[in-house]
Formats: structure tokens, C-alpha cells, sequence
């Protein structure tokens, strides 16, 4: 088990024996399809975050990086990146809880890709983002069940989400 997977779910439902297969996990993930997973923590964008990303990515465009300039823009002020929401979705998702017994077993989990990704309203920087989840499609494969999750970031006070994501995993069983 990974320190990732201890830390999300706990070590102790695999040292206890409470392991079970692909094909027992895959049941019980899939009598969870087209349900809300949950809700996460609320998340704040400051303006290090969204530097500290131009940087990494050599994304330097002045919407994100110059308040100033940003401020005669439609927006009215600086705005996270659309990956930079993206690439939060691992973080947010950690704080969306979830049924630890979903995971007995799970020797690891990986990122298998996205099928469909929209940007739908600009994050200003200094808001609030939380994950919100919905289990889409779950699949068995081979000694993996593969889920596919509908991913909607929210931004705290707006009635539109910054991104809806579909997002792909495959957690390995043994």
C-alpha cells in the first residue's frame, strides 16, 4: 500500500484482513453508480499559487500573473489557469470522503486519463474551490475495478462551477 492510500483510507483495513477482491470491490462500487460520492473542503487560490504555476508551466499570460493589468480585463482581476484547476482535482479529491470499505483490499489506485474536460467559469484569484463527486461508471478489469467519476469543481458564492471534469481511476486489488 502506498503512503498515499494509508494516508486517505487508513492502513489499518488491510493489516486487520478485512481484504477483499477486485470482483468484491467491483460489486460494491457498482451498486454505488450514478450517485454523489460527496463534497470536499473548500480550498482557497491565492496569487502565490497561481505564480508559482505560471512558473512551473511557463504559462506567464498577464490575466493570471499581473493584477493590475488584470483588473481591466472582464474579469476584473486576476484568474487561477484552467489547469491549474485541473491539477487540483487530486487534491480536492482527497478531501471528498469516502466509505473506506469501498477500498478494503486496494493494494494502489492510478490515474487511467479523463474523457471530457470543460472550463466553464474563470476562477478569480483569492476564491474558494471544493470537489464535488458523482460515481459515473464502474467497471471490472481484470484484478482492478476502473471508475469513472463526474468531477465538478465549485467556486464558494457563484452559481456556476469553474470545471466538470470526468475523471478515470483504476484501483488495483490483491
Amino acid at each position: 500500500m502506498t503512503r498515499e492510500w494509508a494516508a486517505q483510507y487508513g492502513s489499518s483495513f488491510v493489516e486487520k484482513g478485512t481484504r477483499m477482491s477486485a470482483q468484491q470491490a467491483y460489486e460494491i462500487n457498482k451498486a454505488l453508480e450514478g450517485t454523489e460520492e460527496g463534497v470536499g473542503e473548500w480550498f482557497e487560490i491565492d496569487q502565490d499559487r497561481v505564480n508559482a504555476f505560471a512558473d512551473a508551466t511557463l504559462d506567464h499570460q498577464f490575466i493570471h500573473i499581473d493584477p493590475e493589468r488584470a483588473k481591466a480585463t472582464p474579469f476584473g482581476g486576476p484568474i487561477a489557469h484552467g489547469f491549474l484547476t485541473l491539477s487540483l482535482l487530486v487534491h480536492l479529491d482527497k478531501t471528498i470522503p469516502k466509505a473506506p470499505e469501498r477500498f478494503a483490499g486496494a493494494v494502489m489506485g492510478v490515474n487511467v486519463g479523463l474523457d471530457r474536460v470543460r472550463f466553464i467559469n474563470p476562477v478569480p484569484v483569492g476564491s474558494r474551490v471544493r470537489g464535488r463527486s458523482e460515481i459515473s461508471q464502474v467497471e471490472l478489469k481484470g484484478d482492478a475495478v476502473q471508475t469513472k467519476r463526474t468531477l465538478t469543481v465549485e467556486i464558494e458564492g457563484s452559481d456556476k462551477p469553474a470545471m466538470i471534469a470526468e475523471w478515470i481511476t483504476r484501483t488495483f486489488y490483491g
